[in-house]
């Protein structure tokens, strides 16, 4: 199967050269102008895409590492096919990958993908020595796929001199597509997991509008839509998918402690039947009635545990529905709430252990996830691709899956049970479709035990 999707890819020269500003700038810029506008975001980050849906209404993870090239531009055309255009943020740096390759990394998604390329370079403290950088990137693999370049915090002064050299070195192989200057009122904060949540920004709809009004004065909209509608049809073949079966209603956490979620993965159980039903384990007193599973995001309960702990009607009802078998995915805080205590504060206490800061990131990078045993999710073998990636640690974080690297590094992960999946790793559905299968099929289990 092959359709035409409008796309263009936003990569960086690496962390920090303000790629998610620079986004943000171009996909309010587009919706501004009335543009049904699609965003996508490479790798497995949870906190861009709320950006993306804040501005556009939605959002969906390209991960080389979760899915195949064929899942992968599946995923582009089903949600970027009816848009007028599409614009993919990438991950790091251009060719940052596992390790010291490029497997996995944002030139992968543009490779797969067949997307065009607009580099942004942070043109701080640099001037043309920004055409040796572009250089390098460009002859880094002769099948870059560059063909723009975005200065950041940039001067207007230097612009022009920067756009006529890089018209003159590289001709008509790069298109300059003007620049942001410093903006230093619509810096985004970060903390221990990136940025902060996009909830959590305040006045972050002045700062979108700044940063649109300064796209459209400094960039060139009309380039990058030209560049976007250049690209070629998407090709592939779907993933086997079950077809929408009897409806189940399924409670996700989400407020500001739960809020990591691949929004995608969970349509694929709104596909088989699933009915979504927010909650919050903040400030709801109980679980919505007549439940038949549950899924617990990852997210910061750290920063809200005191909030959570007293909240002890929503931790009683949870644990007396997880004691009763209702099934239940929770991942890293999801799972941390399911403990016995986070920073000291009283949790559910359905799963033994405690959680503490451990100052820096553990355990972090893309894991193959593979069952010890029969579980909720799978039978024992089976696998999936997974990611972990916290500050926080639990003196009991599960022996049920063992979760290794690329690197070849093991270690045990996850609570799991035929009703359970408990643990740091976090997943994606259709990295492994069955798994959602599984689930589905012992929520509809419930539904059909209780009449």
């Amino acid at each position: 199967m092959e359709q035409r999707a409008a796309r263009i890819l936003l990569a960086g020269s690496g962390c920090g050269c303000g790629k998610t500003t620079a986004v943000c700038a171009v996909l309010r810029a587009l919706v501004d102008r009335g543009l049904d506008v699609g965003a996508f975001k490479c790798g497995p980050d949870y906190i861009d895409p709320m950006f993306h849906r804040r501005i556009t209404g939605n959002g969906a993870n390209l991960d080389p590492f979760f899915f195949s090239p064929d899942t992968l531009n599946y995923l582009l055309s089903r949600y970027g096919s009816s848009r007028a255009v599409n614009v993919i943020e990438g991950v790091m740096g251009y060719y940052d990958g596992l390790g010291l390759s490029d497997e996995a990394s944002t030139w992968t998604v543009a490779k797969a993908t067949k997307t065009p390329v607009v580099l942004v370079l942070n043109s701080k403290g640099a001037a043309r020595s920004l055409l040796a950088v572009l250089e390098g990137f460009l002859r880094f693999h002769a099948d870059s796929g560059i063909r723009g370049v975005l200065f950041n915090s940039c001067s207007p002064s230097l612009y022009p001199l920067l756009a006529a050299a890089v018209r003159e070195h590289f001709g008509n192989e790069v298109k300059p597509l003007g620049f942001l200057p410093p903006m230093p009122d619509v810096v985004l904060e970060s903390r221990h997991l990136g940025l902060i949540t996009a909830a959590e920004v305040e006045d972050l709809e002045t700062k979108l509008s700044l940063l649109s009004r300064q796209a459209e004065e400094t960039v060139d909209l009309e380039g990058f839509l030209e560049l976007a509608r250049s690209a070629p049809g998407v090709p592939f073949d779907a993933p086997a998918l079950p077809s929408k079966g009897e409806p189940v209603r399924l409670g996700v956490a989400r407020d500001k402690a739960f809020c990591f979620y691949y929004e995608d993965s969970l349509d694929v159980l709104k596909d088989m039947g699933a009915q979504l039903v927010p909650f919050s384990p903040m400030e709801d007193a109980a679980l919505p009635q007549g439940l038949h599973g549950l899924y617990l995001g990852g997210g910061y309960p750290e920063l809200y545990a005191a909030e959570l702990s007293r909240n002890e009607s929503m931790r009683s009802d949870l644990r007396a529905a997880l004691e009763g078998g209702l099934p239940c995915i929770a991942e890293c805080g999801g799972f941390m709430y399911l403990t016995q205590a986070v920073a000291g504060e009283k949790m559910v206490g359905f799963l033994p252990g405690e959680c503490q800061d451990q100052k820096k990131l553990t355990r972090f990078g893309y894991v193959t996830l593979r069952a010890g045993e029969d579980n909720l999710l799978c039978r024992a073998g089976e696998a999936i691709p997974g990611h972990e990636f916290h500050h926080w640690d639990c003196t009991q974080p599960g022996e049920k899956f063992t979760a290794e690297k690329p690197t070849g590094r093991k270690w045990a992960c996850a609570q799991a049970s035929r009703s359970l999946y408990a643990g740091f790793p976090h997943f994606h559905f259709l990295a492994n479709p069955a798994f959602a299968v599984n689930f589905y099929n012992a929520c509809l289990e419930v539904k059909r035990a209780h009449g």
